[in-house]
């Protein structure tokens, strides 16, 4: 089906949601209380960080799912129906998740809030995994909060007392993981990756990024001989101890390089969904941070 079938397919069911909802009582949707809005993110990292600053006065849900890849997303009816019914949806930026853009562009005629968290940080385009640098996420508080606020004014001091609460949080994950990154000597801080995700984190922390498997930002983008043979040469040429694969990356083109240049292969760092293992956007970070170290230093 092309874009432009899928994305009227897709118009058709939020338009039967709404009508639905309109029929449907206060509070449907799994908000906090039965005059709550209703508040959907993209993602289930982004859904923790809206819930922290929502505190107790609503609940935020996530359109992707748990453990699920935003580059492979393919929403369902029920997806449809949720960001149609919802008062607001919260995005990482425009165009990461472009299923995401055809649900909000199908919720036509209701007056829904698009939030974009990033809005104000730079190079979006470029690269657009900002969550990976903490500080960056003090700017997807503002936004959120501000987002929040605007459909929900009575809200406005819990929020504001949310936020801040939260962002010292952020600083405090940031001091962390510099004070962990710090036990890494310097030449082996050096990151091999499945997909061009972790340049913000790197720029953050000192790293540098060796190179990536797959040559994009998109999990799901296809790898050259030649890409391979040059990602060996730069491995062996930087001495780079270990290639880091996001959960749900099959691990047979890392096992051959790991075969092929003698590094190690850590899997399951999570980096767009939350998890089993790190349930919110900071234990996320943890859990990446402390494998990171462990392979490196």
């Amino acid at each position: 089906m092309s874009r432009a079938l899928y994305a009227a397919a897709l118009a058709a069911v939020a338009m039967a949601a709404l009508l639905a909802a309109a029929c449907g009582s206060p509070g449907e949707g799994g908000v906090a209380g039965s005059t709550s809005p209703s508040v959907v993110a993209e993602t289930s990292f982004l859904a923790d960080i809206a819930q922290n600053v929502a505190g107790t006065r609503l609940v935020v849900s996530s359109v992707l799912p748990v453990g699920g890849d935003p580059h492979s997303f393919d929403p369902t009816p029920k997806d449809a129906a949720k960001v149609a019914k919802a008062d607001a949806v919260i995005i990482n930026t425009p165009g990461f998740e472009p299923p995401v853009d055809d649900l909000i562009a199908g919720a036509g005629g209701k007056d829904l809030l698009v939030i974009d968290a990033s809005a104000g940080l730079p190079d979006a385009k470029a690269d657009p995994h900002f969550w990976l640098d903490p500080v960056s996420m003090l700017t997807y508080v503002e936004n959120i909060r501000a987002g929040l606020v605007a459909i929900d004014p009575a809200g406005e001091q819990e929020y504001t007392a949310s936020a801040a609460a939260y962002e010292s949080k952020l600083r405090d994950l940031d001091a962390w993981i510099a004070a962990q990154v710090a036990v890494i000597p310097q030449g082996r801080r050096l990151l091999v990756t499945n997909h061009e995700s972790f340049g913000r984190f790197a720029a953050r922390y000192g790293f540098t990024v060796v190179g990536t498997i797959l040559p994009s930002a998109e999990s799901e983008a296809a790898p050259s001989a030649e890409g391979l043979a040059g990602l060996v040469k730069a491995i062996n040429a930087t001495g780079a101890p270990a290639i880091f694969l996001e959960t749900g990356n099959a691990p047979d083109l890392a096992e051959q390089l790991a075969r092929e240049t003698g590094i190690k292969v850590v899997t399951d760092l999570y980096t767009h969904s939350v998890g089993p293992d790190a349930p919110s956007y900071i234990a996320m970070m943890q859990w990446n941070v402390a494998h990171i170290v462990e392979a490196l230093k």
